[in-house]
């Protein structure tokens, strides 16, 4: 299996479980390109709470905790470009509504949720 696939059976999953909180979804893999030389943003779910929450989640999979795990692949530049292409898409909208930045984590077959695992600043 590719690693693209098997990002995209880990998206699925991560997202059927979100789906499965109460969560909607609003857009999957928003992407922004800054240029031709300089590194863009991608997030791989957007979703939104019942209580209007916008919640832009990262979902990282790996087949074991080794080098960090899944949590620990998502550095503080990847945060960093999570953030720019967050922003992005705020930008967009009349009225931003309150956000937050969680990360699905699948390590083997273990799945977790990290609500509010960083933040914008």
């Amino acid at each position: 299996m590719t690693s693209k696939a098997v990002g995209d059976q880990a998206e699925a999953r991560a997202l059927a479980h979100l789906l499965g909180q109460g969560l909607v979804l609003v857009q999957r893999n928003y992407r922004v390109a800054l240029g031709p030389h300089a590194r863009g943003g991608e997030i791989d779910l957007i979703l939104r709470e019942r209580d209007g929450t916008l919640v832009f989640v990262e979902v990282r999979s790996r087949k074991g905790s080794g080098f960090g795990g899944a949590l620990g692949s998502v550095t503080s530049s990847k945060q960093r470009r999570i953030v720019r292409a967050a922003r992005h898409y705020l930008m967009r909208l009349a009225s931003p509504p309150p956000c937050r930045f969680d990360v699905v984590a699948i390590e083997d077959d273990e799945l977790a949720w990290l609500k509010a695992a960083f933040d914008a600043a």
